[in-house]
């Protein structure tokens, strides 16, 4: 089994991560109308450099095979500071190895490390596959997200 090591992104990550945002694209999912890789780009580029945020690579040798999109986004008043884990996502061909595992365990230490008091993600409820993958790392609660991407009609 190959060895897999979880650090930090860095901007030379940059170019492998934006190709592994195609992970996230396959069939149960789908490319936003809006995705422009240069734009990702610069988004992973501002992630990397935020004061709330980070993005952990999964590597093998020097192959980007999974990350994980982290970022401190509130405070709420009930539960105290929330780290939210926006995209996580492991090569298909390199899936159930430990990466995801392995993602998802320094998700945590980052986000202790950074004053979180809890960890959340969404997902669609077509990725079957991933909520077993979550189902089995023992979550505290679930939950439905409604999300828009602009205005609600009246």
């Amino acid at each position: 089994m190959p060895t897999v090591e979880v650090r930090t992104a860095t901007p030379a990550d940059i170019p492998q991560l934006v190709d592994a945002y195609q992970w996230l694209f396959a069939p149960p999912g789908a490319t936003p109308d809006d995705w422009d890789p240069k734009t990702a780009a610069d988004r992973i580029a501002r992630t990397l450099t935020g004061p709330g945020s980070n993005i952990l690579v999964s590597v093998d040798t020097d192959e980007v095979v999974g990350f994980c999109t982290m970022y401190l986004d509130l405070e709420s008043v009930r539960f105290g500071q929330r780290c939210w884990v926006e995209d996580l996502a492991v090569h298909p061909e390199r899936r159930s190895a430990g990466s995801g595992a392995a993602l998802l365990k320094a998700a945590w230490q980052w986000a202790a490390a950074n004053g979180a008091s809890h960890l959340e993600l969404d997902s669609a409820t077509t990725r079957v596959d991933a909520h077993r993958f979550y189902d089995r790392h023992q979550p505290a609660t679930h939950s439905i997200t409604f999300g828009w991407r602009s205005a609600p009609r009246a």
